[in-house]
């Protein structure tokens, strides 16, 4: 081998600067690759390690029914429940079992909310049931300021005159409130039953009229 040769040799042997640059950007680009999978690890662990804080707020309530009472009065100082017919017997005036054409006989009532009821209440009043003759008597439902119930009794006029005893012209109502406090009773509402005997009435009839007052909370 000749000198010449041998360098030929030698030169071919020996990695040229381009050969060089590969393998330094081979080796660059593997750290590189090392670095951003190393920071891909990073950014999971950093994920994973990351903790959510965590609270909760509760609210309770507790639900009861309230109470709800309704009664009446015949003298405007003692009240009861009358909760089903024939009711409290209403007073009148006069003898209302010896009518004669053109007799007008007055009773009073009341009523009111019982102790410890919770709610306010409209009352309607209803078509008076009736049993035995009641033709020839009309009625008129009066509310006063007062309890009692005469020929003089003025108010609020819930029934007018001349209404035939067993109906009820339309829709008949009233409010009542319940005591303040709660525990005690509420203001009563008085009314004033006017029942008139017309020519119509015949002898001897008999007959009874149950009014009923409707009471709904709300």
């Amino acid at each position: 081998m000749t000198h010449d040769s041998a360098r030929i040799q030698g030169a071919a042997a020996r990695p040229t600067g381009e050969t060089k640059d590969r393998k330094r950007r081979g080796r660059v680009s593997g750290r590189v690759r090392a670095l951003l999978a190393g920071g891909l690890v990073l950014g999971v662990g950093a994920t994973v390690t990351l903790a959510a804080w965590n609270d909760s707020e509760f609210a309770t309530a507790t639900f009861q029914a309230g109470t709800f009472n309704l009664q009446g009065s015949t003298d405007g100082t003692a009240f009861s429940d009358h909760a089903s017919g024939p009711g409290a017997p209403l007073g009148f005036s006069v003898n209302a079992s010896a009518l004669s054409p053109g007799d007008v006989v007055y009773a009073p009532y009341a009523v009111r909310l019982g102790a410890n009821t919770t709610s306010p209440a409209t009352v309607t009043v209803t078509a008076p049931s009736t049993s035995g003759t009641v033709s020839g008597l009309s009625y008129s439902l009066i509310q006063p300021g007062a309890f009692g119930c005469n020929a003089t009794t003025t108010g609020t006029v819930l029934v007018p005159a001349a209404t035939p005893v067993g109906s009820v012209p339309g829709t008949v109502t009233f409010e009542l409130a319940p005591g303040t406090p709660t525990t005690s009773s509420g203001a009563a509402v008085n009314l004033c039953f006017v029942v008139t005997a017309g020519a119509g009435l015949t002898q001897s009839q008999s007959g009874s009229a149950t009014w009923q007052l409707q009471a709904a909370s709300h």
